[in-house]
Protein backbone atom coordinates (compact mmCIF):
# COMPACT_ATOMS: atom_id res chain seq x y z
CA UNK A 1 0.00 0.00 0.00
CA UNK A 2 1.05 3.87 -0.34
CA UNK A 3 2.27 5.89 2.66
CA UNK A 4 -0.32 8.61 3.33
CA UNK A 5 0.98 11.61 4.85
CA UNK A 6 -1.20 13.15 6.62
CA UNK A 7 -0.07 16.16 7.97
CA UNK A 8 0.66 17.45 4.40
CA UNK A 9 -2.45 16.45 3.51
CA UNK A 10 -3.87 19.13 5.98
CA UNK A 11 -1.35 21.51 5.05
CA UNK A 12 0.14 22.06 8.72
CA UNK A 13 3.46 21.17 9.91
CA UNK A 14 4.17 18.17 12.11
CA UNK A 15 4.69 20.31 15.20
CA UNK A 16 1.39 22.11 14.55
CA UNK A 17 -1.01 21.83 17.76
CA UNK A 18 -4.69 20.51 18.25
CA UNK A 19 -5.98 23.89 17.58
CA UNK A 20 -3.87 24.50 14.73
CA UNK A 21 -4.91 21.04 12.83
CA UNK A 22 -8.57 21.76 13.72
CA UNK A 23 -8.82 25.51 12.09
CA UNK A 24 -6.76 23.83 8.63
CA UNK A 25 -9.23 21.00 8.84
CA UNK A 26 -12.23 23.05 9.02
CA UNK A 27 -11.16 25.70 6.65
CA UNK A 28 -10.25 23.02 3.88
CA UNK A 29 -13.41 20.79 4.22
CA UNK A 30 -15.45 23.66 3.89
CA UNK A 31 -13.81 24.36 0.80
CA UNK A 32 -13.99 21.23 -0.61
CA UNK A 33 -17.33 20.44 0.72
CA UNK A 34 -18.97 18.60 -2.50
CA UNK A 35 -22.17 21.16 -1.87
CA UNK A 36 -20.30 23.88 -2.60
CA UNK A 37 -16.84 23.20 -4.21
CA UNK A 38 -16.28 23.75 -7.86
CA UNK A 39 -13.25 21.65 -7.57
CA UNK A 40 -13.52 18.20 -10.08
CA UNK A 41 -12.55 15.58 -6.56
CA UNK A 42 -14.30 17.61 -4.37
CA UNK A 43 -15.80 14.20 -2.80
CA UNK A 44 -12.45 12.25 -3.09
CA UNK A 45 -10.98 15.41 -1.40
CA UNK A 46 -13.04 15.78 1.38
CA UNK A 47 -12.82 11.79 2.46
CA UNK A 48 -9.05 12.59 2.55
CA UNK A 49 -9.04 15.74 4.74
CA UNK A 50 -11.75 13.29 6.92
CA UNK A 51 -9.35 10.50 7.17
CA UNK A 52 -6.17 12.68 8.02
CA UNK A 53 -8.40 14.68 10.51
CA UNK A 54 -9.71 10.88 11.44
CA UNK A 55 -5.91 9.97 12.80
CA UNK A 56 -4.50 13.57 13.67
CA UNK A 57 -7.11 14.80 15.40
CA UNK A 58 -7.16 12.25 17.90
CA UNK A 59 -4.31 12.47 20.22
CA UNK A 60 -3.74 8.41 20.93
CA UNK A 61 -4.06 7.73 16.96
CA UNK A 62 -1.55 10.73 15.83
CA UNK A 63 1.05 9.11 18.37
CA UNK A 64 0.70 6.23 16.91
CA UNK A 65 1.43 7.58 13.88
CA UNK A 66 4.40 10.24 14.46
CA UNK A 67 5.93 6.59 16.18
CA UNK A 68 5.44 5.20 12.88
CA UNK A 69 7.11 7.99 11.19
CA UNK A 70 9.91 8.87 14.04
CA UNK A 71 13.46 8.34 12.45
CA UNK A 72 12.17 7.24 9.04
CA UNK A 73 11.71 9.19 6.29
CA UNK A 74 8.80 8.04 4.37
CA UNK A 75 6.94 10.01 1.65
CA UNK A 76 2.97 10.83 0.37
CA UNK A 77 2.67 8.06 -1.96
CA UNK A 78 6.09 5.74 -1.40
CA UNK A 79 5.23 1.69 -1.31
CA UNK A 80 5.05 0.80 2.85
CA UNK A 81 4.47 -2.09 5.24
CA UNK A 82 3.64 -1.10 8.74
CA UNK A 83 6.69 -3.25 11.02
CA UNK A 84 5.17 -6.02 12.11
CA UNK A 85 5.06 -5.00 15.72
CA UNK A 86 3.93 -1.67 15.20
CA UNK A 87 1.66 -0.73 17.43
CA UNK A 88 2.89 -1.81 20.49
CA UNK A 89 1.51 0.04 23.70
CA UNK A 90 -0.85 2.07 22.03
CA UNK A 91 -4.09 -0.07 23.47
CA UNK A 92 -7.07 2.89 23.83
CA UNK A 93 -9.30 3.08 21.55
CA UNK A 94 -7.99 0.26 18.91
CA UNK A 95 -10.68 1.54 16.65
CA UNK A 96 -10.85 3.05 13.32
CA UNK A 97 -13.83 4.99 13.12
CA UNK A 98 -13.76 8.36 11.58
CA UNK A 99 -13.67 11.85 13.28
CA UNK A 100 -16.56 13.89 13.39
CA UNK A 101 -16.04 16.58 15.81
CA UNK A 102 -14.65 19.54 13.55
CA UNK A 103 -17.08 20.28 11.83
CA UNK A 104 -19.26 17.38 11.29
CA UNK A 105 -18.41 16.54 7.10
CA UNK A 106 -18.52 12.97 8.06
CA UNK A 107 -16.61 10.61 5.82
CA UNK A 108 -15.47 7.06 6.99
CA UNK A 109 -11.43 7.06 6.76
CA UNK A 110 -11.82 2.88 7.22
CA UNK A 111 -12.24 2.94 3.36
CA UNK A 112 -8.63 3.69 2.72
CA UNK A 113 -6.59 0.56 2.99
CA UNK A 114 -3.87 2.92 4.54
CA UNK A 115 -5.97 4.10 7.80
CA UNK A 116 -7.14 0.30 8.08
CA UNK A 117 -4.05 -1.73 7.81
CA UNK A 118 -2.52 0.97 10.34
CA UNK A 119 -4.88 1.48 13.17
CA UNK A 120 -6.64 -2.21 12.67
CA UNK A 121 -3.71 -3.26 14.88
CA UNK A 122 -4.08 -1.13 18.06
CA UNK A 123 -5.34 -2.30 21.00
CA UNK A 124 -4.51 -5.72 20.51
CA UNK A 125 -6.40 -6.32 17.43
CA UNK A 126 -9.75 -5.14 18.08
CA UNK A 127 -11.78 -3.20 16.27
CA UNK A 128 -14.57 -0.66 17.62
CA UNK A 129 -17.44 -0.17 15.31
CA UNK A 130 -17.63 3.86 13.68
CA UNK A 131 -19.39 6.04 16.56
CA UNK A 132 -22.50 7.65 14.96
CA UNK A 133 -21.64 10.47 12.83
CA UNK A 134 -23.84 13.76 12.96
CA UNK A 135 -25.50 15.37 9.90
CA UNK A 136 -22.99 17.47 7.48
CA UNK A 137 -23.32 20.90 7.63
CA UNK A 138 -25.56 23.15 4.85
CA UNK A 139 -24.60 26.14 3.08
CA UNK A 140 -26.76 28.47 1.73
CA UNK A 141 -26.70 32.53 0.99
CA UNK A 142 -29.12 35.06 2.33
CA UNK A 143 -30.00 38.18 0.59
CA UNK A 144 -31.00 41.30 3.18
CA UNK A 145 -31.24 45.06 2.83
CA UNK A 146 -28.40 47.33 3.86
CA UNK A 147 -30.65 48.74 6.91
CA UNK A 148 -30.98 45.53 8.01
CA UNK A 149 -27.06 45.45 9.09
CA UNK A 150 -27.66 48.81 10.48
CA UNK A 151 -30.45 47.95 12.81
CA UNK A 152 -31.02 44.00 12.91
CA UNK A 153 -34.21 42.25 11.38
CA UNK A 154 -35.52 38.82 11.08
CA UNK A 155 -36.56 37.45 8.02
CA UNK A 156 -37.87 34.19 6.81
CA UNK A 157 -35.98 32.13 4.32
CA UNK A 158 -37.02 28.92 2.10
CA UNK A 159 -34.65 25.98 1.97
CA UNK A 160 -34.67 23.30 -0.74
CA UNK A 161 -33.90 20.21 0.99
CA UNK A 162 -33.54 16.02 -0.32
CA UNK A 163 -34.44 13.57 1.83
CA UNK A 164 -36.19 9.72 0.90
CA UNK A 165 -39.52 8.99 1.32
CA UNK A 166 -41.27 5.67 2.66
CA UNK A 167 -40.29 3.67 -0.60
CA UNK A 168 -36.97 5.09 -0.63
CA UNK A 169 -36.95 7.40 -3.55
CA UNK A 170 -34.96 10.70 -3.37
CA UNK A 171 -37.44 14.23 -3.29
CA UNK A 172 -37.32 17.20 -2.06
CA UNK A 173 -39.44 19.57 0.02
CA UNK A 174 -39.65 23.45 0.74
CA UNK A 175 -38.71 24.88 4.32
CA UNK A 176 -39.47 27.75 6.01
CA UNK A 177 -36.88 28.98 8.49
CA UNK A 178 -36.86 32.11 10.69
CA UNK A 179 -33.48 33.80 10.55
CA UNK A 180 -32.45 36.76 12.95
CA UNK A 181 -30.06 39.31 11.49
CA UNK A 182 -27.86 40.99 13.87
CA UNK A 183 -27.16 44.25 13.77
CA UNK A 184 -23.54 44.83 12.43
CA UNK A 185 -23.08 41.66 9.69
CA UNK A 186 -20.85 42.26 6.30
CA UNK A 187 -21.12 40.92 2.98
CA UNK A 188 -19.92 37.46 3.12
CA UNK A 189 -20.03 36.85 6.82
CA UNK A 190 -21.38 33.92 7.65
CA UNK A 191 -24.50 33.24 10.10
CA UNK A 192 -24.19 29.57 11.72
CA UNK A 193 -27.58 28.04 12.76
CA UNK A 194 -26.67 25.43 15.37
CA UNK A 195 -28.58 22.27 14.06
CA UNK A 196 -30.22 23.08 10.87
CA UNK A 197 -28.03 21.36 8.73
CA UNK A 198 -29.07 17.76 7.60
CA UNK A 199 -29.66 15.08 9.97
CA UNK A 200 -27.52 12.48 10.98
CA UNK A 201 -27.31 9.22 13.68
CA UNK A 202 -25.91 11.46 16.19
CA UNK A 203 -27.59 14.61 15.77
CA UNK A 204 -28.04 16.96 12.89
CA UNK A 205 -25.38 19.29 10.73
CA UNK A 206 -25.58 23.39 11.15
CA UNK A 207 -26.25 25.58 8.74
CA UNK A 208 -24.40 28.41 7.51
CA UNK A 209 -25.73 31.80 5.37
CA UNK A 210 -23.33 33.65 3.68
CA UNK A 211 -25.12 37.27 3.82
CA UNK A 212 -25.57 39.16 0.84
CA UNK A 213 -26.87 42.60 0.34
CA UNK A 214 -29.47 43.50 -2.18
CA UNK A 215 -27.91 45.86 -5.28
CA UNK A 216 -29.07 49.73 -4.32
CA UNK A 217 -29.02 52.31 -6.74
CA UNK A 218 -27.48 55.00 -4.73
CA UNK A 219 -25.01 52.56 -2.33
CA UNK A 220 -22.09 51.02 -2.69
CA UNK A 221 -20.42 48.86 0.16
CA UNK A 222 -17.32 48.12 1.00
CA UNK A 223 -16.01 45.99 4.04
CA UNK A 224 -18.19 48.36 6.78
CA UNK A 225 -17.63 51.52 4.45
CA UNK A 226 -20.86 53.00 2.94
CA UNK A 227 -20.73 55.00 -0.29
CA UNK A 228 -23.95 56.89 -1.25
CA UNK A 229 -24.48 59.01 -3.95
CA UNK A 230 -26.08 62.21 -3.03
CA UNK A 231 -27.85 64.54 -5.59
CA UNK A 232 -27.46 68.11 -5.37
CA UNK A 233 -28.55 70.91 -7.04
CA UNK A 234 -26.25 73.22 -9.05
CA UNK A 235 -26.76 75.86 -6.80
CA UNK A 236 -25.97 74.42 -3.80
CA UNK A 237 -22.91 73.56 -5.27
CA UNK A 238 -21.38 76.34 -6.40
CA UNK A 239 -22.95 78.43 -3.54
CA UNK A 240 -22.52 75.72 -0.33
CA UNK A 241 -24.64 75.40 2.56
CA UNK A 242 -26.63 73.10 4.79
CA UNK A 243 -28.20 70.20 3.11
CA UNK A 244 -30.45 67.45 4.74
CA UNK A 245 -29.45 63.38 3.49
CA UNK A 246 -31.38 60.82 4.26
CA UNK A 247 -28.94 57.86 5.36
CA UNK A 248 -28.94 54.03 6.41
CA UNK A 249 -28.72 55.19 9.63
CA UNK A 250 -31.29 58.13 9.81
CA UNK A 251 -30.89 62.06 8.26
CA UNK A 252 -28.54 64.05 8.93
CA UNK A 253 -27.39 67.88 7.89
CA UNK A 254 -24.04 68.06 6.04
CA UNK A 255 -22.27 70.81 4.64
CA UNK A 256 -21.83 71.22 1.09
CA UNK A 257 -18.55 73.54 0.67
CA UNK A 258 -18.88 76.27 -2.12
CA UNK A 259 -17.55 75.25 -5.13
CA UNK A 260 -18.54 71.62 -5.32
CA UNK A 261 -17.96 69.86 -8.41
CA UNK A 262 -19.67 66.24 -8.95
CA UNK A 263 -17.62 63.64 -7.41
CA UNK A 264 -17.12 65.29 -4.62
CA UNK A 265 -16.99 62.89 -1.40
CA UNK A 266 -17.74 63.99 2.35
CA UNK A 267 -16.74 61.45 4.97
CA UNK A 268 -18.81 61.15 7.83
CA UNK A 269 -17.32 58.73 10.35
CA UNK A 270 -18.66 55.78 12.17
CA UNK A 271 -21.48 56.21 10.38
CA UNK A 272 -21.50 52.95 8.19
CA UNK A 273 -22.29 49.82 9.35
CA UNK A 274 -21.79 49.85 12.90
CA UNK A 275 -19.69 47.06 14.58
CA UNK A 276 -16.34 47.39 17.04
CA UNK A 277 -15.37 49.53 14.82
CA UNK A 278 -17.98 51.25 12.24
CA UNK A 279 -17.07 51.80 8.89
CA UNK A 280 -17.87 54.91 7.68
CA UNK A 281 -20.11 56.80 5.42
CA UNK A 282 -19.03 58.57 2.32
CA UNK A 283 -21.20 61.09 0.17
CA UNK A 284 -20.48 61.19 -3.18
CA UNK A 285 -21.96 64.93 -4.57
CA UNK A 286 -23.79 64.61 -7.85
CA UNK A 287 -25.29 67.57 -9.65
CA UNK A 288 -28.34 66.97 -11.15
CA UNK A 289 -29.60 69.94 -12.90
CA UNK A 290 -33.36 71.05 -12.95
CA UNK A 291 -34.89 70.07 -16.38
CA UNK A 292 -35.49 73.18 -18.89
CA UNK A 293 -39.33 72.37 -19.37
CA UNK A 294 -40.97 76.24 -19.13
CA UNK A 295 -40.05 79.08 -20.50
CA UNK A 296 -39.24 80.70 -17.30
CA UNK A 297 -36.78 77.91 -17.24
CA UNK A 298 -35.33 78.31 -20.82
CA UNK A 299 -34.97 81.83 -20.13
CA UNK A 300 -32.98 81.48 -16.74
CA UNK A 301 -30.69 78.78 -18.73
CA UNK A 302 -29.99 81.18 -21.53
CA UNK A 303 -29.22 84.27 -19.52
CA UNK A 304 -26.86 81.91 -17.67
CA UNK A 305 -25.55 80.61 -20.77
CA UNK A 306 -25.10 84.55 -21.85
CA UNK A 307 -23.83 86.53 -18.43
CA UNK A 308 -21.74 83.93 -17.13
CA UNK A 309 -20.30 83.06 -20.33
CA UNK A 310 -18.83 79.45 -18.57
CA UNK A 311 -17.33 76.99 -21.23
CA UNK A 312 -16.65 73.97 -19.19
CA UNK A 313 -13.85 72.71 -21.91
CA UNK A 314 -12.13 75.21 -22.50
CA UNK A 315 -8.23 74.77 -21.82
CA UNK A 316 -8.90 70.64 -21.98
Amino acid sequence: MEYKDYYQTLGVPKTATEDDIKKAYRKLVRKYHPDVSKEADAQGKTQELNEAYGVLGDAEKRAAYDELGRGQHYRAGQEFRPPPDWGRGFGGSGGAGGHAGAGGFGGDPMGSDFFADLFANLGGGRRRQAPPQRGEDSHASITIDLADSYQGATRTITLTVAERDAQDRIVTRERNLSVNIPAGVTAGQQLRLSGQGQPGAAGPGDLYLEIQFRPHARYRIDGRDVYETVPVAPWEMALGGEIEVATPSGKVNVTVPAGSQSGRKLRLRGRGIPGKQAGDLYLLLEVVLPPASTDKARELYQAMARDLAFNPRAGG
